[in-house]
């Protein structure tokens, strides 16, 4: 018995190698995906298929990715972009999410990576539809409406940045994000990369997060069971506690 398909994928990529690389990796994880190896080719397709995202190479032969990408959205077409660029250029991330883009990753990336990205983007996309704004992670509760935030039903007062890092996390629940994916993403490209800030910001979340105390059955008071971990030499996740 097939897997039930997780979504539609449009592939738009000039180089015929990484495309076949992708189309296999996405195939695998139960994505449906179509291709295009130029912008007007790119188009044509999106405009037939109506994915549910596009991973769109920003270098290509004829017209570029953000072109192709403002083109879409002035059709009306809204599935979220996936940009793959060749160039860490901070000019060119935020040229990317001025067009409409909703993330990026730069050339050459890992295909676990592409895979984490393009589920964090649909899980995103697909809440902001849905009528529920809270987000759970265990007893972890984010009201995306009111910004409130509530562990085992206490509340949590965070500052703006710390809640922008607790929604980026709880987001990608149960998936390591390095501290350079933190930087880009909380900070919003407008820091220099300083990779300690992450580790301070870490450290403050986890004393409100995971400092919450509860009164247990014996009527004494211990803390709730952690939810963010670090993951040596990688970075950070939080996930619901083993059972």
């Amino acid at each position: 018995m097939s897997k039930p398909i997780e979504a539609s994928i449009v592939v738009v990529d000039d180089e015929p190698s990484i495309r076949e690389l992708l189309v296999a990796s996405l195939h695998f994880a139960g994505f449906e995906v179509n291709t295009a190896a130029s912008g007007s080719e790119a188009i044509e397709v999106i405009e037939k298929v109506e994915p549910d995202l596009i991973v769109l190479d920003v270098m290509l032969p004829d017209i570029d990715g953000f072109t192709v990408t403002r083109r879409i959205r002035q059709e009306g077409i809204n599935a979220p972009v996936l940009f793959l660029t060749a160039r860490d250029d901070t000019q060119d991330k935020v040229m990317g999410l001025t067009v409409g883009g909703d993330d990026y990753v730069t050339k050459p990336f890992s295909l676990e990576e592409v895979v984490a990205r393009i589920r964090a983007i649909l899980r995103r996309t697909r809440e902001q539809v849905d009528d529920d704004p809270i987000i759970r992670v265990g007893d972890l509760e984010i009201n995306e409406d009111s910004h409130d935030v509530t562990r085992a039903g206490q509340t949590v007062d965070l500052s703006p940045t710390e809640y922008k890092l607790l929604r980026y996390l709880m987001d990608n629940a149960g998936r390591v994000l390095s501290k350079a994916q933190i930087l880009d993403h909380v900070w919003q490209y407008d820091w220099g990369g300083d990779a300690a800030i992450v580790e301070s910001y870490i450290s403050y979340l986890r004393k409100k997060v995971d400092g919450v105390m509860v009164e247990g059955e014996d009527g004494e008071k211990h803390k709730v069971t952690p939810l963010i971990e670090t993951k040596r030499g990688i970075g950070y996740m939080i996930r619901e506690p083993k059972s």
